[in-house]
């Protein structure tokens, strides 16, 4: 008898089956095998083979969620939106906004051969100049997002602009307040000192919300053939994906690795050239860039405390959360640092 594939946590690969049959008639050939793709730290991502295809499903994590994060139909809609734009994304197949098959909302979307690359190891041994050309190829790919006027791509509804920086802070608070498990003094006088300096939103633009070098995959001649992870996705200040990957700049390598260390490879470009250059590229000016960057410092601050408080509850999967709870702490007084309050 031909031997039953497994079921990975999260996956129930009989039912998964049969849902794709239904839906997408002779897609899937062979026996359906999956693998959890290790290094996510939100929403969980499985390769799907049928022994000749592969395909990709993303689902939400197990466990504790905030109630407005982790939004299926969301990524599955500005991926679909961006298929035919200068932005690289991977094609979606299919969307299940319910919980019958696998428990929660889920996605599938084609595979897409390249490298997310997190340690320095690798990106080192392209050499500096290479590297310093993916570097500036990441700033003008979110150049790129941000110059799409979202009603052509028919996004005009995909977010509000209006006062978007308060409620990223309100959300961010929320989600903090949501996975407390122990005080936290300098992250709480962080967000006390953001919320008193909000600064003025420049035009907003489709805003990905997560957008750094271990989201993108690069293919063998380095030019980036998809960037991923859109869970965060919205229409808001674009100022927001600047300041967070200045943060993973600065910050590249911190923590263990938790951080991932790729941006400290010889040649990546600094934070000052990421700023320059991304104003160059779109016009805009990057005004007030202090506060953003402590934002960003804060809000990965607020989702390494969910990925903590997960841990804590045994409800994570995969390797690398055991050392999440330093992460608070170390973001706090980078930001604090950053607004010059250290």
């Amino acid at each position: 008898m031909p031997e039953i594939p497994a079921d990975p946590p999260g996956l129930d690969l009989a039912r998964l089956r049969a849902h794709l049959d239904r839906e997408l008639p002779g897609t899937v050939q062979g026996p359906l095998r999956a693998e959890l793709i290790e290094g996510g730290r939100s929403n969980l991502t499985y390769v799907l083979t049928d022994g000749a295809a592969r395909w990709v499903l993303r689902r939400p994590p197990l466990g504790h969620v905030l109630a407005t994060a982790h939004d299926m139909g969301r990524e599955h809609r500005v991926m679909t939106a961006l298929r035919d734009t200068g932005v690289p994304v991977p094609h979606t197949l299919l969307l299940d906004p319910g919980t019958d098959v696998l428990g929660a909302p889920w996605y599938l979307m084609e595979y897409v051969p390249g490298v997310a690359h997190r340690d320095v190891a690798p990106l080192a041994a392209l050499g500096e100049q290479r590297v310093h050309a993916l570097g500036l190829r990441l700033v003008d790919t979110l150049a790129v997002l941000h110059r799409i006027d979202p009603a052509e791509v028919g996004l005009a509804d995909f977010g509000r602009p209006e006062g978007y920086l308060e409620r990223q802070l309100r959300r961010w608070s929320k989600q903090l307040a949501a996975s407390r498990s122990r005080e936290l003094p300098e992250l709480d006088r962080l967000h006390g000192l953001l919320a008193d300096r909000l600064p003025a939103s420049p035009a907003p633009a489709l805003v990905h919300g997560d957008y750094r070098l271990d989201n993108v995959l690069v293919d063998d001649t380095d030019a980036i053939a998809a960037v991923l992870d859109w869970e965060m996705s919205t229409l808001g200040d674009p100022l927001t994906d600047i300041g967070l990957l200045v943060m993973y700049t600065e910050l590249a390598g911190v923590g263990g690795g938790i951080i991932p260390s790729a941006m400290t490879a010889p040649g990546f470009p600094k934070a000052d050239e990421v700023v320059s250059y991304y104003a160059e590229s779109t016009g805009r000016q990057a005004e007030d860039l202090d506060w953003y960057v402590a934002f960003a410092s804060f809000k990965l601050a607020a989702v390494a405390e969910g990925i903590h408080y997960r841990y804590q509850q045994g409800r994570t999967l995969g390797a690398g959360f055991e050392r999440a709870g330093e992460m608070a702490p170390i973001l706090a007084r980078h930001g604090l640092s950053t607004l010059k309050e250290n």
